[in-house]
């Protein structure tokens, strides 16, 4: 329960999922494997390499489950209560003082992040059930695009009518684009039919005109508001402010807009941008000029709000009157999907996820997360006083206006919005176009050189996993963070088939973890001087070393084909053959258990399982080859952006969930688009040996080998083993018989029979 001194409700409590019975199989999953590791220790001197070999691969696994273990070990959540929000009595405050919030949302490239998606996720935002005077909304264009802004003007008149309706009729999906997917129910009233056929003409007017607008760009020279897209390109052009609505009205009633405001910040040639983590600092300074809000939503262009009062949600973990909550740093939303393969990823939030909320607070996902502005200055634990206000020795050090040039730029303008905000002062109405030109100034290339930003002040550089990495440092100065987990979803948005551009974003994620790892925020590193929590260290550990994770899974892969190629044994014999099976077994039917609880189908379970293993034996590997390359100065890693692409299905039942469709790329099809990509030929490459290694078990090849080998050889054990790998990868072995887009290229084929040659040989010849 909240901690309060009053005896007023709590506008939150924290709710357990604490369970020995659990607890009690992870330990058990943990003792069979040290057990396994035993086994071999005492054994390894009768046995030849392929023992060592497992050993060592057996090792990293029970590593792995016991930092499993240790984070999972007490689940937890915030459960907040809005509607309590609303009781004048139970808080100090009323509506029309609630704090201000700033909303970001970034985008890089209109192509890849099709503008119409952009739209919907903004028009989700303005819609929130939040007083609108309170709120603004900042777009920062990476790509300079014109067809972006266009389609963000064209979207603010249609914000005009969408709000007021969604606020008058309580619309639960403010995302047009799904809103207006179900037909209208005949029993609806004539009044909200009516309403309802205008406000649906209205946005088929407005996805008209962004679809005309990208192929015909004959409007940039009707508007002289597009001279500034001018002889731009997107990584040479100069910062561009632009205010596309200003909320002048102030009272917050429900047929407001809140202010919204496009950004793109300067590029030039041979200058570090620092992708998105440098957008979203843009942003800071930006809307601490205009705005200043003391609380910033950071959302995906892909993303969403599919909750209208998620806001109001976050605000009451901020506002609670408690010692917990003056110390929560950020609020964390998990991420949601509406259409494709994202099954894993909601299992790993809802155990692990809620595993991590229950140590120091949850992992900020760079998504769908409520940030607090004096966090992201820098602010630590200790500079605060234990009612919350900065201590009078932190303030002569931090707020000097000299000091704070140094960290925050030389801009008068942003030290005296980065005071307010550290003292936690209100911010006073201002017309926001006054502010265009200082904020200009701050998106300058050369705005951050020789100050703090990037390193202890907004979000951290030095990692594509931008998110991760600013987590730690938040985590590391002492503050907590608070995970909501809503039914619906807070936010929707949407992952990529499965194919090329899935590898491409997987490999993204462990290169960015392995940056991480490796870079000065490591978890490895500050264990005296840092503030994590030990079991949350254990976490970032664990999370950042997802990459190291393939040379293990891939060797294990291999290890039963070539026992039985080579005829030596794998797996323990007699009765000790019971551990590696019950270890199968009961990790087997624990995950199956994770994802039926969860709501997931049998099916789900087992493509999640085959998507895993292929994650980790390729993309991973390659995540490995780009760390590599980095640290030895080889080549700079160079963030690709992935393809959004947005569903048509239907939505489930009403406003509700969409039901995700077998559409051929999802993982309820499990097909893959295959390319000639290298992605693809460690996969092809696993198949392949395994197929020849059950193939020569089949027909007794290996018996001719036994009179050359004494002892106990490979057998039935070993055999399953490869049947189980093959089961695990059969997209691939079904790719071997499909045809187009899904069947693997005679390039990547011929690449990969070489190889399985080369092993076989390497196997039956040693």
């Amino acid at each position: 329960m909240a901690d309060s001194n009053s005896s007023l409700p709590p506008l939150w409590e924290k709710i357990s999922y604490e369970s020995y019975f659990l607890r009690a199989v992870d330990l058990t999953i943990l003792g069979l494997l040290v057990s396994l590791l035993c086994h071999r220790i005492l054994h390894m001197s009768q046995n030849d390499t392929v023992w060592v070999v497992a050993f060592l691969c057996e090792s990293c696994f029970s590593f792995i489950w016991l930092l499993i273990t240790c984070i999972k070990w007490s689940p937890a959540e915030h459960k907040p209560y809005p509607d309590r929000l609303d009781e004048s009595n139970c808080i100090n405050f009323r509506v029309h003082d609630f704090p201000s919030v700033d909303m970001f949302v970034t985008t890089a490239d209109p192509v890849q992040e099709p503008p119409i998606l952009v739209v919907n996720t903004v028009l989700s935002l303005l819609a929130v059930n939040y007083p609108a005077n309170k709120l603004a909304c900042y777009v920062s264009d990476d790509g300079c695009s014109p067809l972006t802004y266009f389609s963000l003007k064209e979207a603010s008149k249609f914000a005009k009518i969408w709000v007021p309706f969604c606020k008058k009729y309580n619309v639960r999906v403010r995302a047009p684009f799904r809103y207006f997917l179900n037909p209208l129910a005949s029993s609806e009233d004539s009044e909200f039919s009516r309403e309802w056929e205008i406000t649906k003409r209205e946005y088929e007017k407005l996805s008209q005109k962004v679809e005309d607008a990208t192929g015909d760009s004959h409007w940039l020279d009707a508007d002289d508001d597009f001279i500034v897209f001018s002889n731009t390109k997107p990584t040479d052009h100069s910062t561009i402010v632009k205010v596309i609505w200003e909320n002048k009205g102030g009272l917050g009633d429900e047929k407001e807009v809140p202010h919204f405001v496009y950004i793109s910040r300067e590029k030039k040639p041979n200058y570090l941008h620092h992708y998105k983590a440098g957008a979203m600092n843009f942003l800071v300074r930006v809307s601490a000029l205009m705005t200043n809000a003391p609380y910033m939503l950071n959302v995906d262009c892909d993303m969403y709000a599919n909750e209208a009062d998620v806001v109001r949600q976050a605000m009451c973990i901020f506002l609670q009157k408690s010692k917990n909550t003056k110390h929560c740093a950020f609020v964390q939303f998990p991420q949601d999907f509406y259409d494709s393969n994202a099954d894993e990823i909601i299992i790993l939030q809802s155990y692990l996820g809620r595993g991590i909320a229950g140590i120091q607070g949850p992992i900020y996902e760079g998504s769908g997360c409520f940030h607090t502005r004096r966090v992201m200055y820098g602010l630590s634990l200790d500079d605060l006083e234990d009612d919350g206000s900065i201590s009078s020795v932190v303030t002569k050090k931090i707020l000097a206006e000299k000091n704070l040039a140094k960290e925050i730029g030389n801009s008068k303008e942003m030290v005296k919005s980065v005071v307010d905000a550290l003292q936690m002062k209100s911010n006073p109405q201002q017309t926001l176009t006054n502010s265009i030109e200082v904020a200009k100034e701050v998106g300058n290339c050369h705005y951050e050189h020789q100050t703090s930003w990037g390193n202890t002040i907004g979000w951290l550089y030095d990692s594509m996993a931008d998110d991760v990495n600013t987590s730690i440092g938040i985590h590391a100065r002492g503050w907590t963070s608070s995970y909501i987990s809503l039914d619906p979803p807070a936010f929707l948005g949407v992952m990529p088939p499965l194919g090329p551009v899935a590898m491409v974003q997987w490999r993204r994620w462990g290169t960015g973890m392995l940056e991480v790892f490796f870079n000065k925020q490591s978890p490895m590193i500050g264990v005296f001087h840092q503030k994590l929590r030990f079991r949350q260290r254990l976490a970032y550990i664990s999370i950042t070393m997802w990459g190291l994770r393939s040379i293990p899974e891939l060797v294990y892969c291999l290890l039963p084909a070539y026992c039985l190629l080579h005829n030596s044994a794998l797996f323990p014999k007699g009765l000790c053959l019971g551990m590696p099976g019950m270890l199968v077994g009961m990790h087997c039917l624990y995950t199956l258990w994770e994802f039926m609880s969860v709501g997931f189908s049998v099916q789900s379970w087992y493509v999640s399982q085959s998507i895993w293993r292929i994650k980790a034996t390729s993309c991973w590997l390659f995540s490995i080859f780009d760390i590599t390359l980095k640290l030895l100065g080889i080549s700079k890693i160079v963030l690709i952006i992935t393809k959004k692409t947005r569903s048509e299905a239907r939505l489930g039942s009403g406003e509700g969930l969409s039901q995700r469709e077998d559409d051929g790329l999802n993982p309820h099809s499990d097909k893959f688009e295959i390319d000639g990509s290298l992605y693809f030929l460690p996969g092809t490459f696993i198949v392949l040996v395994n197929l020849a290694a059950i193939a020569s078990y089949s027909v007794g090849l290996q018996k001719l080998s036994c009179h050359r080998h004494k002892g106990g050889g490979s057998g039935l054990a070993e055999a399953c083993a490869c049947v189980l790998v093959v089961m695990l990868f059969f997209p691939f072995l079904k790719a071997l018989f499909e045809k187009g887009k899904y069947r693997i290229p005679l390039s990547t084929l011929s690449e990969a029979v070489f190889l399985a040659v080369l092993f076989v040989i390497f196997s039956v010849g040693s």
